[in-house]
């Protein structure tokens, strides 16, 4: 034990002198002044370049699938002003978002940049860090790759940068080769393309939105951005201002008395007239969502082939100037003018947007009218009512399971049973149907049916089945009865995907523009179109299956034509938007009219198009037909493959009632609903040939009211201030 003993005692004993803290702080000198020598080397090795090559960019080139170009971009919008054109307090602002430090530093923040170089090393993803003068040096002098050597080089260049010229002249630099968003490079171009002001009339609140929006342009322009992202550019635009009240720039009392300074809508770049510049901006956004930078799209040298087909997309561009545009006076009636189209086309068993439609043009009209989702798509969401509670199984108040056959309360303004909420929403010119299938629901658009219906599945589940089957999430998109009605915003684009999925028997179908983007050594491939099933394949069917009565026998019936077609109109609230989204078993098309104003609100489409209520079993079911018929080369033997749930809604009713007052009393112990019972088992249905029109554009409905609604096909609509259908 005691030899053990000596030998450990003597072991520690030279531990600790070869630990000794006169050894550990000597350590520590020479590897402080071996990383100084190895930084001071790497000082002298690396020069200052010359700038980068901006100046010899070159142009993105997108064509159509069969390989014509469409469109040419790609030229820097720029122009360099002097700092003395910037006020001063804008110039400030800038450096409140990003570098407080500026005026005093030497041109790098050493621990934001190691911290930055080692998140990038272990591969958690780009990190900030850099000061103004390093952003500057990573704009002019080297490129955008989030690597640790670029980040080294970065640092030593700034530091030189610093020696050698004025603070001025670094934020000038910085300020002028930033990239802001809307193709606008540099703080002039930026002034313009946001607010439409030189960048000497900028005030300290657009300045602040213009250096807060540098942090992410795609996410942070008001214009496209969700709800999270004007939240978030919100709050950067008040950490700004807070931060130059912080150092003395901004008085407090004048920092309260701003407002949040919203921009101007985007104007297109010159060159993207027409379709062009909608179906560029939309293609880039979605290869931004691929993860292709907005900085690498515009550097330019990509080619991007799109599934845009030529012939088709002119075929949509005729159909609305037939049916739309040259039954309008623009220039010389203002109501006209407020009338706005959007279109999208999709291909279901591919998912490729095959045409669309976003304006009279992008450099008349910036905004896309067949990506916006600010308008309600009213009752074209009825039919994904149906789809929930064919997919879930659903069961009326008295536990009868829905199908096409089950015979609801069509009364008007009749309350729905079995909701927390109240809703009773009213018809179309206040019709009372009394007793009535979902089939003849769906054919003449009864509110007061599918609000019941939605009661009945659910609207948390109607919910969960509108976003598999293609509708994108939003602070709009709420889960109360009137859900039923369509009253959260859509684009064309989502109800072509919603309805694609319905026509491709319940597997997911993503709408997709990009074929392919190709740049030097990198490819990109087109999303994946097609992806699982998301409802049940006997729910899709049955939903299609009722669709088609729309066509053949109700609302919809302007967009028969020679082919088999299901589809569905909609005409929103106050009649600020008419629908009409259907397909034939190869084409999916969304068409949607929009009442908008010169300043950009919504306006009534009432009186514009035709006098009273623009519906959408009108101009754009009218529109839908005139392109399918085009696009299908004049018609189509192809018929629907449908297996449904073998139930039939009949196209008969009892005689409506015009009612002005209380609504006839509801059953509440069936809750409005009774169903007769549902056949055991499910059977296929090989569905005929619906009769071909004389004309495919029918005479227009007398107004009179015949005593028996299946005589005359009723047109969609609502009646103004109320919820649509």
């Amino acid at each position: 034990m005691g030899r053990t003993g000596n030998s450990q005692a003597r072991k520690g004993g030279r531990i600790r002198r070869l630990f000794t803290w006169k050894k550990l702080l000597g350590t520590f000198f020479v590897g402080c002044l071996l990383v100084m020598g190895a930084f001071y080397a790497l000082y002298l090795m690396v020069p200052v370049p010359s700038a980068n090559a901006d100046a010899t960019l070159q142009s993105n080139v997108y064509k159509y699938s069969n390989g014509k170009v469409i469109a040419r971009t790609g030229k820097i919008n720029r122009e360099i002003v002097g700092l003395e054109k910037v006020p001063t307090d804008v110039q400030r602002a800038f450096v409140a978002a990003e570098n407080k430090t500026f005026y005093k530093d030497n041109g790098v923040d050493v621990m934001g940049t190691a911290r930055a170089a080692w998140n990038t090393l272990t591969g958690k993803g780009k990190q900030g860090g850099s000061t103004i003068t390093q952003q500057y040096v990573k704009n002019y002098y080297l490129s955008q790759d989030q690597t640790a050597t670029r980040k080294l080089k970065e640092m030593v260049i700034a530091i030189k940068v610093d020696q050698r010229m004025s603070k001025p002249e670094i934020l000038a630099g910085y300020i002028n080769t930033s990239y802001y968003g809307r193709n606008a490079y540099g703080i002039q171009a930026a002034a313009q393309a946001y607010y439409g002001v030189d960048a000497t009339k900028l005030t300290v609140a657009q300045g602040a939105y213009l250096a807060s929006v540098l942090q992410a342009p795609s996410q942070y322009d008001w214009t496209f951005a969700g709800p999270e992202g004007r939240k978030l550019v919100e709050e950067r635009w008040n950490y700004v201002l807070d931060n130059m009240v912080e150092e003395g720039w901004l008085e407090a009392g004048q920092r309260a008395g701003l407002k949040f300074p919203v921009p101007q809508k985007p104007k297109a770049p010159k060159g993207l007239s027409g379709q062009s510049g909608y179906i560029v901006e939309a293609a880039n956004q979605e290869l931004v969502r691929q993860g292709v930078s907005e900085e690498d799209l515009k550097a330019g040298g990509w080619t991007i082939t799109l599934n845009i087909d030529e012939k088709k997309q002119k075929a949509l561009v005729k159909a609305v100037d037939e049916q739309l545009e040259d039954q309008l006076d623009r220039k010389g009636d203002k109501k006209q003018a407020t009338v706005q189209a959007g279109a999208t086309s999709v291909d279901p068993k591919t998912g490729a947007v095959v045409a669309m439609y976003g304006g009279v043009g992008a450099t008349e009209h910036w905004t896309n009218n067949a990506t916006r989702r600010d308008y309600q798509p009213a009752s074209t969401f009825k039919p994904l009512v149906l789809a929930s509670a064919l997919d879930n199984d659903a069961e009326t108040q008295d536990g009868r399971r829905i199908g096409l056959g089950t015979i609801y309360d069509g009364t008007s303004k009749r309350p729905v049973v079995g909701s927390d909420i109240s809703f009773a929403p009213e018809n179309e010119d206040n019709r009372s149907y009394g007793p009535v299938s979902v089939q003849k629901a769906t054919n003449s658009s009864i509110n007061s049916v599918y609000a019941q219906m939605i009661v009945d599945v659910g609207p948390k589940k109607a919910k969960q089945t509108a976003l598999a089957l293609g509708m994108k999430d939003g602070a709009d998109f709420g889960t109360t009865p009137a859900m039923s009605l369509g009253v959260m915003g859509a684009s064309t684009l989502d109800m072509a995907g919603a309805y694609a999925t319905l026509d491709n028997h319940g597997n997911k179908v993503t709408p997709t523009l990009v074929k392919t983007a190709e740049h030097k050594d990198r490819k990109v491939e087109g999303v994946q179109s097609i992806g699982e099933r998301v409802i049940s394949r006997e729910a899709a069917d049955t939903t299609t299956k009722a669709m088609q009565g729309v066509v053949q026998s109700g609302s919809g019936f302007r967009a028969a034509g020679d082919y088999q077609a299901a589809g569905k109109t909609g005409t929103s609230e106050n009649n600020r938007s008419a629908w009409f989204v259907g397909y034939t078993p190869e084409l999916v098309t969304a068409v949607g009219l929009f009442g908008e104003d010169a300043t950009g609100n919504q306006v009534t489409l009432t009186d514009t198009i035709n006098p009273g209520r623009a519906n959408g079993g009108r101009t754009p079911a009218q529109i839908w037909g005139a392109y399918t018929t085009k696009a299908l080369g004049g018609g189509s033997d192809a018929t629907f493959d449908l297996e449904t749930d073998g139930t039939s809604g009949g196209d008969t009713v009892p005689t409506p009632t015009q009612t002005t007052g209380s609504p006839t009393p509801t059953p509440t112990d069936t809750g409005g609903a009774t169903t007769p019972p549902r056949p055991p088992t499910a059977t296929a249905t090989t569905p005929t040939q619906p009769p071909t029109p004389t004309d495919t554009t029918p005479p227009e409905p007398t107004p009179t009211r015949t005593s028996d609604p299946t005589t005359q096909p009723p047109p969609d609509g609502v009646v103004d201030g109320r919820p649509g259908t």
